[in-house]
């Protein structure tokens, strides 16, 4: 796949998840094969460039890959202020976001609430690759409701507006993450484009992915929430595409190393207060469906403390040996 003058070898990327694919997360999937991360959403709003919360996202120091950075909004001129100014910070990629269906993303009209407004759509894409002499890319969805997927009108809005690649994730903002994500009309869009397109949603497993890209005729696969709590999902997907087969699994001990790095992570990068809020979630997602995941999930929830938290997660995870044979996988 190739996005401006850069060539992705492996085009499985990590997508875009506010309070998820923050530095921590996105260096654990690029090591385990991510070809491809995007940062989390940035507010185009210049008042809120100097908050910890943007400052934090907005961090990429140290990473390996190229820095794209998604930028959200709905005022053409600010959109293009903020893909400068991210620019003028390092980015090498600018990624519009017209795909998040969260509700305070979509009642200031940003996010795939813009997708009602096809004029505002294509002034916002215009404004923006004519902002920056950088790549420009677009993630969104298949319209805004079931009785409106016009995302053929806007996949052709952004190929003429010389968005560098798109990703589009099969369902429509007011599915929200219900239901089946459907690919024919990406394959359809697919079909009518000539610029890269990543295919995005319910791919959870190597042996999906490569159905999914056969029924599609997609360039890459993008990866949201099947990465949680699973980054070794990318090592999979990408030795499945290389060989046909699953390689040999991680072993619990593997795991857990992976866990406890990410978590300490998370402490370090966030500092003691906001770094075990946040690891909460991600401890979560990891231990879900292992055996006493749950108890121990709630116990660990009960904790404010960095160590403490580190401390019964790493106590937890020594005992799994003698309770699993090997770490949960629903398509081994």
């Amino acid at each position: 796949m190739q996005i401006g003058s850069y060539s992705i070898n492996n085009p499985i990327a990590l997508a875009p998840m506010a309070g998820i694919t923050d530095k921590p997360f996105r260096q654990l999937c690029r090591e385990y094969g991510a070809g491809w991360a995007v940062g989390e959403m940035l507010n185009s709003d210049p008042t809120l460039r100097q908050t910890r919360k943007t400052l934090r996202r907005s961090d990429f120091s140290g990473e390996d890959g190229v820095v794209a950075v998604q930028i959200a909004g709905n005022d053409p001129v600010q959109m293009a202020d903020a893909a400068r100014y991210n620019v003028e910070q390092g980015a090498q990629v600018v990624d519009i976001n017209m795909g998040c269906p969260a509700k305070k993303v979509c009642n200031v009209l940003a996010g795939s609430a813009l997708l009602q407004n096809e004029p505002l759509v294509e002034d916002i894409l215009n404004a923006v690759v004519r902002a920056v002499d950088v790549p420009v890319t677009l993630k969104t969805r298949l319209g805004w409701h079931d009785e409106h997927k016009n995302i053929l009108t806007i996949a052709r809005m952004a190929e003429d507006a010389g968005i560098a690649a798109i990703a589009i994730h099969g369902r429509t903002r007011t599915q929200m993450y219900k239901g089946e994500a459907e690919y024919d009309l990406i394959a359809e869009a697919k079909g009518h484009l000539n610029i890269p397109v990543w295919v995005n949603g319910d791919i959870t497993a190597p042996q999906k992915a490569a159905e999914v890209l056969k029924q599609t005729g997609a360039d890459g696969i993008m990866i949201g929430r099947g990465a949680q709590g699973r980054p070794w999902l990318f090592r999979d997907l990408k030795y499945f595409a290389e060989h046909g087969c699953l390689p040999d699994a991680l072993t619990i001990q593997e795991c857990s190393e992976t866990i406890l790095r990410h978590i300490g992570g998370i402490h370090d990068f966030y500092g003691e207060r906001d770094g075990v809020r946040i690891a909460r979630k991600h401890i979560g997602w990891y231990i879900a469906d292992m055996p006493e995941g749950e108890t121990a999930r709630r116990a660990i929830n009960q904790l404010d403390s960095a160590a403490a938290q580190y401390d019964m997660l790493a106590g937890f995870l020594e005992q799994l040996p003698s309770r699993a044979d090997s770490w949960a996988c629903s398509y081994r």
